[in-house]
């Protein structure tokens, strides 16, 4: 019988805590200060949603939950690193992140830049260094993958886009298409590690070009999903629920789904988007039960 879902997730979280300061450098180690502040970036914060996804769809395709703990480990860390550099008086300057001070004003603006930049080699070591694949071409792609969804056609390229954006009034296709690129190209990489990760297991589900497909679309959906959510919760919910500053893309006018459609808009948008990412599941049955409840849990969790 399959745990529910909140016992999943909490068993799921506390595991890979566990994975997360095995694989950072101790603070012991020297440089000691740069690695205590990597540290302090990622462990202790976040609900974990990219991992999360990574092992759902890893469980879809049968993958062995050692291999999915390293591409899991790898979109994290990219995503902590994220996080350092946004925070950033040159990029949107906040001073709180998870409920605690942000990197660059608990150590200092040098540190936070290479925090950043040692997090993503680290997790370009461990999809390089460690076995997620028997097909070693299979595994460069996998890399690959990670890469472009992390750079200028993904999520810096994202950011790029948000940065040039600030006090404009976009379409909602550009929009979609900052998002697509900021939010969602993450998590679309989460997914697809995930699942690559069983693809040539012998007791895996072997999946196929097209159920692959499906689950690219999935993540697509439920990415943009997760940025209109974020920008409902925004203008709605209060700093010490977010853990980081209510209202701060109002108070820097960026263009939002908020500002562009209205609060019930927005919402309208995420629940659609909700509705299209189940339907892409539909040819998996119970395996993409996780996914599912997943899905539920991005769009659902504060409206």
């Amino acid at each position: 019988m399959q745990a529910d879902f909140p016992s999943w997730v909490a068993n799921r979280q506390t595991r890979f805590e566990q994975v997360l300061r095995e694989l950072l450098p101790s603070a012991d180690v020297a440089p000691q200060r740069l690695h205590a502040a990597m540290r302090y970036s990622v462990l202790e914060g976040g609900k974990r949603v990219r991992p999360l996804l990574a092992f759902a769809a890893g469980e879809l395709a049968g993958a062995p939950e050692g291999r999915v703990n390293f591409a899991a480990a790898a979109v994290e860390l990219i995503h902590a690193y994220s996080l350092v550099h946004d925070d950033m008086p040159c990029m949107d300057d906040d001073v709180l992140r998870r409920g605690k001070p942000t990197c660059h004003v608990e150590y200092d603006e040098a540190t936070a830049l290479l925090v950043g930049d040692a997090l993503q080699s680290l997790a370009f070591q461990l999809l390089s260094e460690q076995r997620l694949s028997d097909d070693a071409g299979r595994q460069l792609q996998m890399v690959k993958l990670l890469a472009v969804a992390s750079g200028s056609r993904g999520m810096a390229g994202g950011q790029a886009i948000d940065l040039s954006s600030v006090g404009k009034q976009l379409t909602l296709p550009e929009l979609e298409q900052m998002h697509i690129h900021k939010t969602g190209a993450l998590i679309r990489a989460a997914i697809m590690l995930g699942a690559q990760c069983g693809s040539d297991n012998n007791r895996g589900n072997g999946l196929n070009e097209a159920q692959l497909d499906h689950l690219d679309r999935f993540g697509k959906l439920i990415g943009l999903a997760f940025q209109v959510v974020d920008d409902v919760l925004d203008c709605e919910a209060d700093t010490a629920t977010l853990g980081k500053t209510a209202g701060k893309d109002a108070d820097n006018d960026k263009p939002t789904y908020v500002s562009l459609l209205g609060l019930q808009g927005a919402r309208d948008m995420a629940q659609r988007l909700h509705r299209e990412a189940l339907e892409s599941l539909d040819g998996f049955g119970d395996a993409a039960r996780r996914l599912r409840e997943l899905a539920d849990f991005i769009v659902l969790r504060k409206f």
